[in-house]
C-alpha cells in the first residue's frame, strides 16, 4: 500500500484523501488545528457555498486567477461529481441566486461532517494539533514529513493542501509556501483577494451596517473602467464589503499595488434609465413639493444614504423642493448612478476570504497536481496560485485539485 501524507485537513486536503484512500493508499492527514474543516465552516456565512451549478467553462471563466490552470482537473472532477458526493453522504443541495449551491440545511457543519465522516469510513488517519515543519525529499524524491514535535511520517507521496495566508486563525498561516519553496518551488507574490476595500469618504462612517440590494459598483482605475458588479454591498465603519465589493476587489489590489488611482462608482439606481430616473425625480418632487429636498427623498433611497448623496450632488436637505432647478435636477439624479468612492486601500490578508498569488502553476502538472520538481510532491486548494470570484467557484476549485491530487498520488508510478 502507497503511504499518502496529506497536509491540511481543508477542503482540498480531505477530497484528497479520501480519492487517494478510495485507491486503496494508507493516508494520514496531517492538521495544525483542533479540529478539521475549521475555515470551511465560516465560509458562506457558516452556509457553505460548496460549489456553482454553472457549466465547467463557465466555472472556470469566474476563476480569474490562472483558470484555465483548472481545465484538466475540474474536467475529471467537476461541479456534478461534488454535489453527488455531498448527497450520498446524506447531505441534500439546493441552488440558489446566481447558481449557488448550499446545503439544504443551510448549516457549513453538515458539510464538514459528511466529508470527516467519509474519512472515518476509508480508514483514513487524522492527526489534529499537528504542525508540520518541513518536507523532507532526497534526490528529487519525497521521503517524509516532519512535525514541528520532531516526530516524523515516512511517505511515498505528500498532498500539500495548507490553504493561503487569509484568516490565519483557521490555521492558514502561509506555512505551505515555506514548505514549498524549501523544495525549490516559486512563490507568486501573495496578496488578499475577495476582501473589504477601505475608503477615503468619512460618510461611510455614518452608514456603516447599511446593506444595499441590486446596485452596481463598477470600478474605475486612473479614471478608465476597469469592471463592474451587480448585486449586493454593504458600508462599513471603513469602507465598503459585501459579494459584488469582494468581487472587485482583485483588480482593486492590483491596481493599488501598481500606485494606480482607485475609484469606486455606485449606481444605486441600475435598472433605471436615464431619463426614467428623471421621470422619477419629476414625480417624487411634485408629491412632495411643499417639502424639503432631504424629505422628498424617501421614497428613493434609504433615510441613512439622503444626505451623502444630497452632499455628492451638492445640494442642501434643508432646500425647499420646489426651488431645486432643472439642473440641479438632473445633478442629483447623475448622483443616484454615480455616487463617488475613493479607495485608498484593502483591508488586510488576515480578513480576506481568499489569497491570490501562491505556489507557480507553471510548475505544477495541471492533470495531476504533482510538482514538476520533486517527484511524489502534489498540491491542491489556496496554496497554488489560483483565486476565483465569490459563488462556489473557490471551494469548486479546491475540491477539483484535491480529487486530482488524491488519485494520481497514488496512480503515478
Amino acid at each position: 500500500m502507497k503511504k499518502i501524507i496529506v497536509i491540511g485537513a481543508g477542503p482540498a486536503g480531505m477530497m484528497a484523501a479520501i480519492k487517494a484512500a478510495e485507491n486503496g493508499a494508507d493516508v494520514t492527514i496531517l492538521e495544525k488545528m483542533k479540529r478539521p474543516g475549521k475555515k470551511m465552516l465560516i465560509t458562506g456565512k457558516g452556509r457553505c457555498n460548496i460549489t456553482n451549478a454553472a457549466t465547467v467553462p463557465e466555472i472556470i471563466k469566474n476563476i480569474h486567477g490562472n483558470g484555465k490552470f483548472l481545465n484538466s482537473s475540474m474536467r475529471a472532477y467537476d461541479n456534478e461529481d461534488v454535489i453527488y458526493f455531498f448527497e450520498s453522504q446524506g447531505v441534500p443541495t439546493k441552488v440558489e441566486r446566481g447558481q449557488r449551491v448550499f446545503p439544504v440545511s443551510d448549516k457549513a457543519q453538515d458539510v464538514v461532517d459528511a466529508m470527516v465522516h467519509k474519512l472515518h469510513e476509508l480508514d483514513v488517519k487524522i492527526e489534529t494539533d499537528s504542525p508540520v515543519s518541513e518536507i523532507l525529499a532526497h534526490d528529487g524524491e519525497i521521503k517524509a514529513v516532519k512535525l514541528q514535535s520532531g516526530a516524523s511520517f515516512k511517505a511515498d507521496a505528500v498532498i500539500l493542501c495548507t490553504g493561503g495566508a487569509s484568516y490565519p486563525g483557521t490555521g492558514s498561516t502561509g506555512d505551505g509556501y515555506k514548505m514549498a519553496q524549501k523544495l525549490g518551488h516559486t512563490l507568486v507574490d501573495i496578496r488578499p483577494s475577495l476582501v473589504p476595500l477601505e475608503t477615503e469618504e468619512d460618510w461611510v462612517k455614518s452608514v456603516q451596517g447599511l446593506s444595499l440590494r441590486n446596485v452596481k459598483a463598477t470600478l474605475l482605475v486612473d479614471g478608465e473602467k476597469k469592471t463592474d458588479m451587480f448585486g449586493e454591498m454593504m458600508f462599513t465603519h471603513f469602507g465598503v464589503t459585501g459579494p459584488i465589493i469582494l468581487s472587485l476587489s482583485r483588480a482593486a489590489t492590483e491596481a493599488l499595488a501598481n500606485d494606480s488611482f482607485v475609484e469606486l462608482e455606485l449606481n444605486l439606481k441600475p435598472a433605471l434609465a436615464e431619463d426614467v430616473l428623471d421621470a422619477r425625480l419629476q414625480r417624487d418632487f411634485a408629491k412632495y413639493q411643499r417639502k424639503q429636498l432631504g424629505n422628498a427623498m424617501v421614497d428613493l433611497l434609504p433615510h441613512k444614504l439622503i444626505e451623502p448623496v444630497l452632499d455628492a450632488a451638492f445640494l442642501e436637505m434643508d432646500k425647499p423642493v420646489h426651488q431645486i432647478t432643472v439642473e440641479e435636477r438632473h445633478r442629483l439624479g447623475h448622483t443616484l448612478q454615480h455616487l463617488p468612492l475613493t479607495i485608498t486601500k484593502a483591508r488586510p490578508i488576515a480578513e480576506a476570504i481568499v489569497t491570490a498569488g501562491g505556489i507557480s502553476v507553471k510548475e505544477i502538472n495541471p492533470k495531476t497536481m504533482e510538482s514538476k520538481l520533486v517527484k511524489g510532491l502534489y498540491f491542491a486548494g489556496e496554496v497554488v496560485d489560483v483565486d476565483a470570484y465569490t459563488g462556489g467557484y473557490n471551494l469548486q476549485a479546491a475540491f477539483s485539485m484535491g480529487a486530482a491530487a488524491g488519485n494520481w498520488s497514488v496512480w503515478n508510478d
